[in-house]
This record gives structure tokens, C-alpha cells and sequence, in this order.
């Protein structure tokens, strides 16, 4: 997609009002038509001359988070539109001074993701929608420029959690890190297995048992040159590339399919900060990503097992399957060497948040002070990556307590997304959210902007989050 003025054959003109209806470059007869049809918010009038499409789009001037969705939503289908017709390029303008436009382009873009690596004839099913031009008269060029860098952000975390496993291990996806570092401007650090061993990060280490590959464990660091925060943030993702349950092997049908998106959470982490050093916000900012894949292979780690973790704590394995709050556990104790001012971390970790609130929303919770959770609350709205928080009482770390070690690493069938995040407060001396990210981070079909496959869900939030309160 393109941030550069040029004039396009098909266009899309933003409104905010029925007064600015009269200011368009349409015959009165035509004008006529768009006052009569064009009403309400998102409400889009098409003028199709000889298969070149313009289409008129009154937005709200109130800009409340449904109405902003709604926005996005409408340049989805205006992008289905243009494809339909295998349009190659647009041109957005407006005459409205306010974001709308720009929530269109996002919708737009977004919706425009395609993910064919591995077609034979991907030159046929690409989309033919190839450049959006914006005409920057009334849009801000910083925040067009900003919004690119999201979009892009974005998409580098769908195509993350879309590569299959048999590309994307562990030690390649150390290799993707740091190419994306390089191109964006962040420092990428990778400890190999043989450092991970030394520094006895036995939760990482342990889950790796079952692999050939390697695993990893990736350190991001971004600092401005006037970065406004003195303690860094962190940022902390789940990097299972492929979960197979371990020993205790999914048994439902159809529950590894998808199982290559089980590094969702790392993808967020990799992309924010892909997006954050890009578009140089001024702040401090580390990623620590642990990598590997799950499976029942080789010395795998057997139910029952004990194993001592990073910081010294011994975990009682009761179900292989509970992995990813293991290996966030090593990072989590690996983030204090930095004394941050907050910490976050970003999991596919359970089904019970699933099961709890569905895929329209990502579970949240931790130990954060109430305005940092209403700020990313607040950010969730904003991008429509919307956050649910959960109670965090000390009765559920009862349910992780081993009658033969420090702690187990399943609770009870009840409250499983906050039994793991007590498992992961364990690990944790600073303030600190959990989000669990399992429920959006994979579409099973395409809706509106959000493609099938990897959604990328928490980019966008993170960017929003940091860029407004840091």
C-alpha cells in the first residue's frame, strides 16, 4: 500500500456531514441522489462510471468507539468492492479534518491482507488491489505515515503465526527477529541452547525435551535517544511454534490444526516493537521472546515430572499441555534483571479464556495498578482489540500448590485462564498484566478486516497503549 499523493481513477470521499455533500465535484443530479441516500453513519453512496467506482462515506463527528469500528468496517467492504471490479489502486480524500478517514484506510488495508506463500498460482488469487493513495489535504501526513507503519506492523505478525512449523522453528524464527530488527531499528540478542543451559532456564529447557530443534530465547531492546520512560517496559510473548500437547497429546479432533499460531503472542510482541522503533516513539522498550516448539518426542518431559525453573522453583508437570506458562515463566524472571516500570506479556495460553468470553475479546489481568489497566483497557477500544479483566483473588493460587513441589502447573478444571496467570505471578516483582490472547488471535474465517488465519490481535493495541501513556 502507498502513503504518496497521485491522482487514481477510483476514489473514496469522506464526509462528516450533509452540508459537504454540496461541495463535491458532481453534476446536481447526481448530488441529489447522494443527499437523498447518504443518512447516517458509515452510510455509503457507490457512483460506478464505466466500471470506475467513486464511493461517498458519511462518518460521525463523534468518534466513540463503535462509530470508529463501524468506520473500519465500511472500508472492508469498499476494498471487496474495488477487488470485485480488480481495481489496482484508489485514491482516499477528505472533507472532514478529523480521523475518520484514516480509520477507513486502516479497514481498508487491513482487509486487503493476503497470505500466499506456499500457492503455486499466488499471481492469480492475489487480490487486485495493490496501492491506496491519500490525498493529505485534510489528513494529517504524520499520522498517515504512523497508521502505514501499524498496518505493516500488523501484517508482519499475521504472516509470523501463518508460517507452518516446517519453516518457522525456533532457530528460524530467531533469524526472522533479527532481520526485522535490522529493518526497523531495534537491537535483537539471541541466546543459544547452549547459554539458555547455563543460565538453567529449566522451564524453556524442559518443554525443548521433546524437540530435534534448538530452542531460543530472543532479547529485544529499542531505547530512544530521549526516551521519556527511566525504567524500561517489557514486553514478554509466548513463543511455542508448534504445540502438539506433549505427552499429554490434544486429544480433541481437529485441535493441532491450528496449533502453528501458538507463537501468536511472540508475533505481537516482535511486531510492536517492530512498529514502536519505526516509527521512533520515544521510549524504552525491551521483547524478550522464549522459543520452541511442543512435542512428545525424544527425553519429552512426562507427567509427573518436577523441574526447577529459571529462579529456583520446582513445578510439578501434571499436564505437558500447560507449556506456555512455563516457558513465560523463565522470561518473566529474566525481565526483573531490567527493574521495569511494567511489564506485559502476551499468551495464546488457554482454553478457559476461550470458553469464558469467546474470541471477541482477549482476557486480561495481574498486578498492574488500576489506571494501567484503564489506559490499555482504554487502547483496547480504540483499536477494537477489546480487553475483558478477570478477578485475580489469592484463593486461585491455592489450586497450584503440589503436594511435592513449589507449585504445579494446572489447577483445577474451573478458572483455568486465572489459575495460569497466578502460575505466571509466581515469577513476577513488578507491576505486570497478563493477556491472554487465545481467543482472538486466530480467525477461522475472514470478517470484515480481520483475514482468516493470524489476526496479529495486539499490535495495533500495544502501539496505541505505549504511544498515548509513555
Amino acid at each position: 500500500m502507498s502513503k504518496k499523493n497521485k491522482t487514481q481513477n477510483h476514489q473514496v470521499i469522506v464526509i462528516e456531514n450533509t452540508k459537504s455533500i454540496a461541495e463535491l465535484p458532481f453534476s446536481k443530479e447526481i448530488l441529489e441522489l447522494i443527499k437523498n441516500d447518504v443518512k447516517s453513519n458509515s452510510d455509503v453512496f457507490e457512483i460506478n462510471e464505466l466500471n470506475v467506482l467513486t464511493f461517498v462515506v458519511l462518518v460521525s463527528k463523534k468518534q466513540d468507539y463503535a462509530s470508529k469500528e463501524k468506520v473500519r468496517q465500511t472500508g472492508a467492504k469498499i476494498t471487496a468492492r474495488l477487488n470485485t471490479l480488480k481495481a489496482e489502486s484508489v485514491l482516499i480524500s477528505a472533507f472532514t479534518k478529523n480521523d475518520n478517514a484514516l480509520l477507513l484506510v486502516e479497514g481498508m488495508a487491513l482487509s486487503n491482507y493476503q497470505f500466499l506463500k506456499y500457492f503455486s498460482n499466488k499471481k492469480e488469487k492475489a487480490n487486485s488491489l495493490q496501492n491506496i493513495f491519500v490525498k493529505e489535504d485534510n489528513i494529517s501526513s504524520a499520522k498517515t505515515e504512523e497508521l502505514w507503519i501499524t498496518i505493516e506492523a500488523n501484517n508482519i505478525a499475521r504472516d509470523l503465526v501463518n508460517e507452518p512449523v516446517s519453516y518457522l522453528n525456533a532457530p528460524k524464527f530467531s533469524e526472522e527477529i533479527e532481520h526485522l530488527g535490522k529493518e526497523a531499528g531495534f537491537n535483537v540478542e539471541v541466546l543459544d541452547q547452549l547459554k539458555i543451559e547455563s543460565l538453567k532456564m529449566g522451564g524453556l529447557l524442559s518443554i525443548n525435551q521433546g524437540s530435534i530443534d534448538v530452542c531460543t530465547f530472543n532479547i529485544l531492546e529499542y531505547k530512544a535517544p530521549k526516551a521519556k520512560n527511566k525504567k524500561p517496559i517489557v514486553l514478554v510473548g509466548k513463543g511455542v511454534v508448534y504445540d502438539t500437547g506433549g505427552l499429554s497429546l490434544k486429544p480433541t479432533a481437529n485441535s493441532m490444526d491450528i496449533m502453528k499460531c501458538d507463537m501468536g503472542g511472540a508475533a505481537t510482541v516482535v511486531a510492536a516493537m517492530y512498529a514502536i522503533a519505526k516509527a521512533k516513539l520515544n521510549v524504552h522498550i525491551v521483547g524478550l521472546i522464549p522459543a520452541t516448539d511442543n512435542r512428545p518426542g525424544g527425553n519429552a518431559v512426562a507427567p509427573g515430572d518436577v523441574v526447577k525453573m529459571y529462579d529456583g522453583t520446582t513445578v510439578e508437570v501434571m499436564n505437558t499441555d500447560a507449556e506456555g506458562r512455563k516457558i513465560l515463566a523463565d522470561a518473566l524472571t529474566y525481565a526483573k534483571k531490567y527493574k521495569p516500570e511494567l511489564v506485559i506479556d502476551f499468551a495464546t495460553l488457554t482454553g478457559s479464556a476461550v470458553r469464558a468470553i469467546g474470541t471477541y475479546a482477549s482476557v486480561m489481568m495481574g498486578t498492574a495498578d488500576d489506571e494501567t489497566f484503564e489506559q490499555i483497557a482504554h487502547s483496547g477500544y480504540e483499536t477494537h482489540e477489546r480487553m475483558v479483566q478477570f478477578p485475580f483473588y489469592e484463593d486461585y493460587a491455592e489450586e497450584i500448590k503440589s503436594p511435592i513441589a513449589d507449585l504445579k502447573n494446572i489447577g483445577s478444571a474451573e478458572g483455568g485462564a486465572i489459575t495460569a496467570g497466578k502460575f505466571l505471578e509466581h515469577f513476577t516483582d513488578y507491576p505486570w498484566i497478563h493477556v491472554d490472547i487465545a481467543g482472538p488471535a486466530w480467525a477461522n474465517a475472514s470478517k470484515g478486516y480481520i483475514t482468516k488465519g493470524g489476526t496479529g490481535v495486539g499490535v495495533r493495541l500495544l502501539f496505541d497503549f505505549i504511544k498515548n501513556n509513555y
